[in-house]
């Protein structure tokens, strides 16, 4: 008798999921973009003809980015960042192209002609060349250390809205690993009676481990991050407090155990003080935890939310109140370029 030949049946390839439908907003979205992209890249390369006269280039760069506006771009904008101020609606994709495309034409520019260039455009009546300027001085950081951080500075004064603030947060946490110092700087903004500039201490923590990986990753970072940012947890800004949660998961990427540690302690205080702005930035903190830690601290906070009118918790209100009492206002502004 002739055997038999069984085959083995391979197993099923397991169902890839179907890609789910782009929103007809998205598809919108997309082909404007697509077809806005060329347009953009060209005009950040005519820019750069301008880039020596500080006054031609802002009028420049606000007709370039009126041709490249999308109006229901803009209006959602304004919806999602209440009080931005004025925007020409320029979608990031085509904000990004056209910074690149400067930054490729202008390469061999002086960094002093960066800088009054930056300078001029701060002073915008428009957000986007503002964030245009932001981007400017994360390229003179090296070169002119000094006079760059200064104009960071007030753009962080003047912001006036988290977008600006979390595109600030770049070329600051940038800084502060390039000059370390200046770590002290960032510990005086917690007492800042502006919530955008506590934002920044937030949202630059938040970045430090992702603008530069290597630096922004060893436990030194940690330390000081966990340190600053337990001076400031208990405010009463949901600006503020959806910056430290940021925070709290980048750090829970260079130093697990020590944020597990550091988030620990500040949930049992809130249990203690009853805090519930505490819980709130401990909930949103800890998916970034390990699993068992998480469902630990959630469960430590339960029942703890935050309340209408309550006063701030953190230590950073309590020497802010202190100082007041002292007489002592806010520091001197740094001198002009």
């Amino acid at each position: 008798m002739t055997p038999t030949t069984v085959v083995a049946t391979p197993p099923a390839a397991p169902a890839v999921p179907a890609a789910r439908p782009m929103s007809a907003a998205t598809e919108r979205a997309t082909a404007f973009v697509a077809e806005m992209l060329p347009r953009a890249i060209g005009l950040g390369r005519a820019l750069a003809e301008d880039a020596g006269d500080p006054e031609a280039f802002a009028g420049a760069l606000g007709i370039a980015f009126d041709a490249l506006a999308d109006p229901v771009y803009g209006a959602e904008q304004a919806r999602v960042a209440p009080g931005i101020g004025p925007v020409h609606g320029v979608r990031l994709p085509l904000l990004t192209a056209v910074r690149k495309s400067f930054e490729r034409a202008t390469r061999r520019e002086s960094s002093a002609t960066l800088l009054f260039l930056a300078d001029r455009l701060l002073r915008h009546s428009t957000m986007e060349p503002r964030w245009f300027a932001i981007g400017i001085l994360d390229r003179t950081l090296r070169a002119e250390p000094e006079r760059t951080w200064q104009l960071l500075r007030r753009a962080g004064r003047e912001a006036g809205d988290w977008i600006a603030v979390d595109t600030l947060a770049h070329p600051v946490g940038r800084g502060i690993l390039r000059e370390p110092y200046r770590w002290a700087e960032l510990e005086q903004l917690v007492i800042s009676p502006s919530r955008w500039e506590r934002r920044l201490v937030g949202s630059t923590i938040a970045t430090i481990p992702f603008v530069d990986r290597k630096a922004g990753r060893t436990p030194e970072i940690a330390t000081r991050g966990l340190t600053i940012l337990a001076t400031l947890i208990g405010d009463t800004e949901p600006d503020v407090q959806k910056a430290l949660a940021w925070a709290y998961r980048s750090m829970a990427v260079v130093d697990p155990a020590a944020t597990t540690a550091a988030l620990e302690a500040e949930a049992r205080t809130a249990v203690a003080t009853h805090d519930g702005l505490r819980a709130w930035v401990i909930r949103d903190a800890a998916p970034k935890l390990h699993p068992e830690d998480a469902a630990r601290l959630k469960a430590l906070v339960d029942g703890l939310r935050r309340k209408p009118g309550v006063e701030p918790t953190s230590r950073a209100a309590e020497l802010a109140h202190r100082f007041e009492g002292m007489g002592l206002g806010r520091p001197t502004p740094e001198p002009p370029l």
